[in-house]
């Protein structure tokens, strides 16, 4: 097939550098860099532009997507409280949809007919970036470069791109391999890769270390309409501001760290540190209110509607009817999901220090040892005896076999 115009998903980094020289070589093809904001940081985004231009791009379009990551993504997620394998809060992979689908966009307005991502063939993000473009067009050509061309090693590139003139401040080492984005930064490679040796400070790059942290603890009430975060210390704040300013406090105090080995979708095992300070904060504290609202049965149910959602994001299965479906049974749930929650941080840990709504189902009356009218302790007699009933019929049939 003959491919005249392809949307490259594009960083700026030494692979995506490549991947447009080697698109015009192997395809005699247009190359459009579609670069997302979502929240990486400016200095991620400094001179992008000109060094897609520099690289042989026809054009760059940098796409502001960090309000549609928190609206779209990150709220939506949260109401399930899906943590993926008990500790990762999926930042990576609650990007790749909204990344996804604005370069289908892109690609579909300019008329290109193929999309381009920089995705190695060891990772989940290629089944993330081609789950997505399958789900919104399935017409266009994926290429993937990782899967094709002859390159193995960090100097192969450079030298590629000496070879092509294309200036890079890329070195032939480079000790981590990281992604950011306004929920969280990810780091792998270096130390990281034996299980055995712990992460060294300059991993982290957002939080202090616990032990750094404030000698004193934080308070920071959180206020909830319905699971979404509506207010921070009373104020009212803008979704992408809530998220930035919720970081810097938690990076203060030594909140949001993980190293953590977990089990990648192609089938192998990888090592990461993730810093979240941020949703560390905010997933405390949903919880917190969530113990408060929801009653034994529905907590139950949130809690498999999250794993499942979790299995689900991180393989990048977003655009599927099972999302739609999860996400809804979890945003009926939250309907009851509005009160006002303290956070108490301190030297990397979150706890709920304070938490009320109106919808609570907690009752002093009921809940108190001492004397009232609401509750007959005798009728727990009665309870009892029913709920166990298979338990004392068993014992009695053993009986009578003894």
């Amino acid at each position: 097939m003959s491919i005249k115009k392809v949307v490259l998903a594009y960083s700026g980094g030494l692979d995506t550098s490549a991947i447009v020289p080697w698109l015009k070589d192997n395809y005699n093809c247009e190359v459009i860099a579609f670069v997302a904001n979502v929240g990486q940081g400016d200095e991620e985004l400094a001179g992008v532009e000109q060094k897609a231009i520099n690289s042989g791009a026809s054009s760059c379009h940098i796409v502001d997507l960090r309000e549609e990551l928190v609206k779209e993504v990150i709220y939506p997620t949260l109401k399930t409280g899906a943590v993926y394998e008990g500790q990762y809060l999926l930042g990576t992979s609650m990007a790749r949809p909204v990344i996804a689908r604005a370069q289908v966009k892109l690609a579909l307005e300019l008329g290109a007919d193929a999309l381009c991502h920089g995705c190695t063939g060891k990772g989940n993000d290629q089944v993330r970036f081609e789950g997505a473009f399958a789900a919104l067009a399935p017409q266009l050509t994926v290429i993937a470069p990782w899967r094709e061309w002859q390159f193995n090693s960090r100097q192969s590139l450079l030298d590629y791109l000496a070879e092509k003139k294309v200036p890079t401040t890329a070195s032939a080492t480079k000790i981590y391999s990281r992604d950011a984005n306004l929920w969280h930064i990810s780091h792998e490679g270096g130390e990281l890769e034996n299980p055995w040796c712990e992460p060294s400070e300059q991993v982290w790059m957002w939080t202090k270390s616990p032990e750094q942290a404030p000698d004193h603890a934080a308070y920071v009430e959180l206020s909830f309409d319905k699971g979404e975060l509506s207010k921070i210390n009373g104020h009212a704040v803008a979704p992408v501001a809530a998220i930035e300013l919720l970081n810097e406090i938690g990076s203060e105090h030594g909140v949001g760290r993980i190293d953590i080995v977990e089990n990648r979708l192609v089938g192998m095992k990888s090592r990461g540190c993730y810093e979240t300070p941020g949703g560390t904060i905010l997933m405390a504290a949903l919880k917190g209110l969530e113990a408060l609202v929801y009653d034994r049965t529905s907590l139950k149910y949130r809690e498999e509607v999250g794993q499942e959602f979790a299995q689900l994001v991180y393989d990048g299965r977003w655009f599927t009817p099972l999302k739609d479906a999860l996400l809804a049974a979890a945003t009926s749930l939250a309907e009851q999901l509005t009160g006002d929650v303290v956070i108490k941080l301190y030297k990397g840990n979150v706890t709920v220090a304070k938490r009320r709504s109106p919808n609570s189902l907690y009752s002093e009356a009921f809940a108190t040892f001492e004397g009232d009218e609401v509750y007959n302790q005798k009728d727990a007699a009665g309870f009892i005896r029913l709920y166990s009933l298979a338990s004392r019929i068993r014992a009695l049939h053993q009986q009578q076999k003894g």
